[in-house]
């Protein structure tokens, strides 16, 4: 039961090839106005490195909307050269990655309209690091598919050794000529082997309506497959996924069973899978042998906080460690080589705390990894592993650099119930950090988190004189099953009673004075903005919501044309509590002026989300001001937009918050 539209070749009009040169190798105009500082996205969005490790490619914003990939030599001072751009309308390239010294392939991501409604999308191309030969490596839509599918696939395996091939997820949809007995009864999810230059493909696994997705060894042989179960003939999935492995020597599948185990990569010389389990209500990594025994090895796990992340290096996506978060992000590495690597890194770079390694040369000899810290957004490196040399190749935002900014503190404060909630504190550089103008700002998701490290938002907030805590309110990820509760909306009292306790403890401490105390929200931020006012009217003396959730029943409405409609329906759960949880069915109740921003394709929440809020605000006298942006989706992907945005936040909290 999945809505699909049509795209094929034509995807390919959505990108060019550039000659204007990019703006990350000009000498940046020094920029005053904060919301410009702030608002900017990323100068790098992603990047990774050539087999050879002589060359980088990174993802860009362009104009507006817009993304570039630019390829540049490490050892030459050369700008970097346009390969691949997209308009951003809204699609935009998401990543890129590379296939051999002269060619990469690219994760593009891309919004549609059919019969009314927007649709979602991706598809896979190959560019020359050159920006010539484009090709399509998503599978093609044929006139007399029975269907058009949304999912362009994925690469699983870069197959290195073999040059400018990789391995793919790809869908597959049945097909029937008209007048002719040409009939393709192939349907769901496959693997082929693809080359990207002369696109002859060799199916690897044959498609199933039921596959999920595939996990290869990084040697080309696919290993553990995930399938969906469906709720009988509806046509949607049930939530859950059953895991199959592949022994060593054989074609067959093979079941993990029912134990809870997650995979997610494999080790092929060990012939085992690592993945993630619950331990003592925590979530924990382990490996399980791929073979009949099926042994479980735990290999990380921690008492207070969730093991969240695998480290995984080189062109075969090696596991070299894992990572969770306390106060900070930290990396347990498994290689002793990189983690003495690790240690001397934090002593060559000690004011920036967090490095992540994130791509190699095919050797591993050159390693490409980022730094950053609260008050550095984070800068490039290479270094060579050859020569111990390190090598600082670009920043992540060059016009903050010189710019002071303001230190991120993790602080924590009790709930009304006796609960610790972490937290982190932002204050104004300089500021006495006494009887300020506040803004709580609870995260998106709900199943996410905070991380200590630059965040733009509480940044920009600081720099123009607020204090900002962010609460990682109960139906946060990362602090084990029984925080995480039912989730941020069946369990919405709980959550958004967190937040209310954030505003609260800041003015406890003296930090917020009483009448400037302000709340800031994005998606599920924006829908706890709102609700935090519904529960508490008199805390708050303002609210701002980006792109909110503000009727859940309407949220699971959206969904139910869709495959995934019961996973989301039971997320959101059902009763008195959905009405009762939706800010837009009591905005009788809030008395703070509120200011909603929305991108008008946004497809994660309905911008009739805000519409429903801006009407039902009005409908019972309160002050509502509700800003559309034309041809922009959930993450407002323009720097223009996001500092239009900031400034008008501003101005709203100074009037109402009366601030001179």
């Amino acid at each position: 039961m999945i809505r699909n539209f049509l795209l094929g070749a034509s995807a390919l009009a959505l990108l060019s090839v550039g000659s204007a040169r990019p703006a990350i190798a000009q000498a940046p105009a020094r920029i005053t106005d904060p919301a410009i500082l702030f608002g900017a996205r990323d100068d790098v969005s992603q990047i990774s490195l050539s087999p050879s490790g002589t060359q980088v490619a990174f993802v860009a914003p362009g104009p507006g909307p817009s993304t570039v990939l630019y390829v540049s030599a490490i050892d030459s001072d050369a700008a970097p050269k346009i390969a691949l751009s997209a308009d951003g309308t809204p699609s935009r390239i998401k990543e890129c990655h590379w296939v051999s010294d002269t060619r990469l392939f690219c994760d593009l991501y891309l919004i549609g309209l059919s019969s009314g409604e927007l649709l979602e999308a991706n598809r896979i191309v190959a560019v020359n690091a050159d920006g010539t030969d484009v090709k399509m490596l998503s599978r093609e839509q044929r006139p007399d598919d029975a269907y058009a599918e949304l999912r362009g696939g994925d690469v699983i395996d870069s197959l290195p050794g073999e040059e400018n091939a990789v391995l793919m997820n790809r869908e597959y949809v049945p097909s029937e000529a008209a007048g002719t007995h040409m009939v393709d009864t192939r349907e769901g999810l496959g693997v082929d082997r693809l080359d990207t230059l002369s696109l002859s493909t060799r199916s690897v696994e044959p498609p199933r309506k039921d596959a999920a997705f595939y996990i290869s060894d990084g040697h080309g042989r696919v290993r553990i497959m995930g399938t969906r179960k469906q709720a009988g003939e509806s046509g949607y999935d049930k939530a859950g996924i059953t895991y199959y492995y592949r022994p060593k020597d054989s074609n067959g599948w093979k079941s993990f069973g029912a134990d809870g185990f997650t995979p997610v990569a494999v080790d092929p010389d060990l012939n085992l899978a690592y993945g993630f389990k619950t331990k003592d209500g925590r979530r924990a990594l382990y490996t399980v042998s791929l073979d009949e025994a099926k042994t479980e090895t735990l290999v990380l796990a921690r008492p207070d906080v969730d093991i969240d992340g695998l480290i995984r290096i080189g062109r075969r996506d090696r596991v070299v460690g894992a990572s969770y978060v306390t106060d900070k992000r930290q990396a347990v590495y498994f290689d002793k080589d990189l983690q003495a690597l690790a240690a001397s890194l934090s002593k060559a770079l000690p004011g920036l705390p967090l490095i992540a390694f994130l791509d190699s040369s095919l050797d591993e000899s050159k390693l490409l990894l980022w730094a950053g810290s609260d008050k550095d957004p984070g800068r490039y490196y290479l270094f060579d592993r050859k020569a111990r040399q390190l090598h600082e190749l670009m920043l992540e935002r060059a016009d903050l650099e010189g710019v002071r900014l303001a230190d991120q503190k993790p602080v924590s404060f009790k709930a009304a119930d006796g609960t610790i909630i972490p937290a982190y504190l932002t204050l104004p550089p300089g500021s006495s950090g006494r009887n300020l103008p506040a803004i709580v700002l609870p995260h998106g998701g709900p199943a996410e988190r905070d991380e200590w490290g630059f965040d733009w938002l509480s940044q920009y907030f600081a720099a123009r004189g607020y204090a900002v805590l962010q609460p990682e309110f109960r139906g946060s990820t990362g602090y084990g099953d029984a925080y995480f509760v039912h989730n941020g909306f069946q369990s919405w009292k709980t959550a958004i009673g967190d937040v209310d306790d954030a505003g609260r403890w800041l003015v406890a401490q003296g930090i917020a004075a009483p009448d400037k105390l302000a709340i800031f929200g994005w998606s599920y931020g924006g829908y706890a903005a709102l609700q935090a006012n519904v529960l508490d009217p008199n805390l708050f003396k303002a609210a701002v919501a980006v792109a909110p959730v503000t009727d859940l029943a309407q949220l699971a409405e959206e969904r139910r044309g869709w495959s995934d409609y019961l996973i989301t329906e039971d997320f959101i759960g059902s009763g008195p509590q959905v009405r009762e949880g939706s800010p837009a069915q009591n905005a009788d109740r809030i008395l703070a002026p509120v200011l909603l921003f929305h991108g008008d394709l946004d497809i994660n929440v309905g911008v009739r989300e805000s519409k429903l809020m801006d009407e039902k605000l009005k409908a019972a006298g309160k002050q509502v001001e509700l800003v559309v942006y034309p041809g922009l989706d959930h993450q407002l992907e323009d720097s223009a937009v996001r500092a239009d945005m900031l400034r008008k936040a501003d101005a709203f909290l100074r009037s109402a918050l009366k601030i001179q």
